[in-house]
């Protein structure tokens, strides 16, 4: 008899409301639970630009049993707990996909403003009594949203111990009483769920740790920065609010006094960096954190972080833009700013994680580069990383270094102490104010070994190839992933080359290319500088055809690339504020590989 497979889950599931529904909230409670009960889980909230806090909000999740990278175009299921929010979200919903939705509104609704009026006839229907379940249960209609969370569980059999789990651990600090009533809730929401007839799909598959409790974390790609920073043992940071790097700043004003650590809201970016700099300077580990506008204002101090050779590390989440743009939407187009954004030749190491736990290893990495390589290090995400969730694993010891430094020699030779002295390696003895016997001057004009000002042509020859030499053994850095290929081996017939948030839906695309027959590899590159030119040469080597997706107008890495390697790639472009398509990569990849027919969004 044939042993039948266990059916694997895949579903992505919209909550859709406006801003005081609640809706990031349930959000939460749902992929945290998921993620307890084992499942991958990859999520990405929406908020609404409106600083008074009203607007639209979509709290999106994709829970699957197996290995995935990104989103999916479509949701398996929408909630509405706000029709008007809602309603232009229906097309997104897949066919034979649920719409969960408030069916005894409070007063007469217009023709067309109630969402039911808006579901395709592939669209499954699940009109439930939210507002009264609530009411009945809580005493409030409050809890609306817990109420269809728990519905939703209920709906698709997920496990009802991990939202208790979940709920219990939100609400610890709270009153008993608001805890039981929060989880009844959710009882009440998931007993009708559970109760309701099943149209046409199928209920939640085992999870890859068969019901077992996983030790999962779900965790953002800035609350992994913050976690990395503290691992890496920072002592300072300095920072000015701006979206979407400001929960990098808040999270730790709560963690690092607890560590000893210092924060200081600064009165803007200039001063941010520049104090930043300066605690570099005195041996401290710092950072600081930043958008595109805000790292436009630091561009002068990051000079001169790179001509003192000064440690320095900061965070920069990318947004739409040029100016303020649009706070929240996303984009990949601070890359030539974060690379090329300085008077003169002053390169610093620049690091793109790709996902989650990326950002833990480039925050940790970026502390320990920095004070290698005496330069400020800059780590560039976007407002999808940033603000994406994963469920993520990570290490149970702290693989950072917590002393990186090249300390000079106590002896000095007959010269003394040289600060900026030549040696094989580019790397001088770095010597912090106030040790003794290592007196020496620091400036941002050009200087020569002890830091004396030194404009003579010869000084500044060898000092810039020092300063610049000195970074490309940070290639070979040990403990991050520089560049890393995926894929078909050999030659190929389309290589897609990607660095950032986007290599998820790279990686999505490359997988169903696969599928269809296409030789097909993906690179990630996460040195953006220097760049590894050899890896990424070798790669484009392989392909017959070369493609670079990313989230900018201009092609701003496609650029890096082709200047570095002198050849030619094909670019594909978006600038929509969204993350990228994976059908759009897909239909690209295939039109490069002979493939005529398109690819519908799933």
């Amino acid at each position: 008899m044939t042993k039948m497979a266990k059916p694997s889950t895949d579903i992505q599931i919209a909550i859709c409301g406006s801003a005081g529904d609640g809706t990031i909230a349930a959000g939460d409670i749902l992929k945290q639970a998921m993620a307890k009960a084992g499942y991958n889980v990859i999520a990405f909230d929406v908020y609404p630009p409106e600083i008074r806090g009203f607007g639209k909000c979509i709290a999106r999740a994709r829970i699957t049993s197996e290995q995935v990278y990104s989103l999916k175009s479509r949701s398996d299921c929408l909630v509405s707990l706000n029709d008007m929010h809602a309603i232009p979200h229906v097309p997104e919903v897949c066919w034979y996909g649920s719409v969960i939705y408030e069916d005894t509104p409070m007063s007469d609704m217009a023709e067309g403003a109630h969402i039911s009026a808006h579901l395709k006839p592939a669209h499954l229907p699940y009109g439930v009594a939210l507002r009264e379940i609530s009411e009945r249960i809580t005493s409030s209609a409050r809890s609306r949203n817990i109420v269809a969370v728990g519905y939703l569980a209920g709906l698709y059999d997920m496990p009802k111990d991990a939202f208790h789990e979940v709920i219990s651990g939100k609400f610890s600090g709270k009153s008993k009483e608001l805890a039981d009533s929060v989880r009844n809730a959710f009882d009440a929401g998931f007993q009708a769920g559970a109760g309701t007839f099943r149209i046409h799909f199928d209920r939640i598959g085992p999870s890859r740790t068969n019901g077992k409790r996983s030790d999962q974390t779900m965790m953002s790609g800035n609350a992994a920065i913050v976690r990395g920073c503290l691992d890496a043992g920072i002592e300072a940071f300095f920072g000015y609010p701006i979206t979407p790097a400001t929960t990098i700043m808040e999270m730790l004003a709560r963690e690092l006094p607890k560590r000893g650590g210092r924060l200081l809201q600064t009165e803007d970016e200039i001063s941010a960096i520049a104090a930043t700099i300066g605690a570099g300077y005195a041996g401290a580990r710092a950072a600081t954190a930043t958008s595109g506008p805000g790292l436009a204002l630091m561009s002068e101090m990051m000079g001169l972080g790179a001509m003192a050779e000064v440690p320095s590390v900061a965070f920069v989440s990318q947004r739409g833009g040029p100016s303020t743009g649009m706070p929240t939407k996303t984009e990949q187009s601070d890359l030539n700013l974060a690379v090329f954004g300085v008077a003169g030749d002053g390169q610093r190491i620049v690091l793109a994680p790709t996902n989650v736990e990326g950002c833990y290893k480039c925050a940790g990495r970026a502390f320990e580069m920095a004070e290698k390589y005496q330069t400020p290090v800059i780590v560039l995400l976007d407002l999808y990383l940033s603000n994406r969730y994963e469920a993520v694993r990570l290490p149970a010891e702290n693989p950072f270094a917590r002393e990186c430094s090249k300390a000079p020699k106590t002896q000095q030779d007959k010269t003394g102490y040289k600060r900026f002295k030549f040696t094989r390696d580019g790397i001088s003895p770095r010597a912090i104010p106030g040790d003794a016997g290592h007196m020496h001057t620091v400036t941002g004009l050009e200087h020569d070994e002890r830091g004396l000002p030194n404009d003579q042509p010869r000084v500044h020859q060898e000092m810039t190839g020092k300063r610049h030499n000195k970074l490309l053994p940070a290639l070979k850095h040990p403990g991050i992933t520089i560049a890393k290929r995926f894929g078909d081996k050999g030659e190929i017939d389309v290589g897609i080359l990607g660095w950032g948030s986007t290599f998820g839906e790279i990686l999505e695309a490359m997988i169903e290319a696969r599928k269809q027959g296409i030789r097909c590899s993906a690179m990630k590159v996460v040195m953006l500088s220097p760049l590894p030119v050899e890896p990424i040469a070798a790669f484009m080597d392989d392909c017959a055809e070369v493609l670079v997706p990313e989230l900018n107008y201009e092609a701003q890495f496609a650029a890096l690339v082709t200047g570095a390697t002198d050849r030619p790639v094909h670019r594909l472009n978006r600038v929509t504020g969204t993350p990228m398509s994976v059908a759009d990569i897909l239909n690209e990849v295939r039109r490069l590989a002979g493939r005529s027919e398109l690819i519908a969004a799933e």
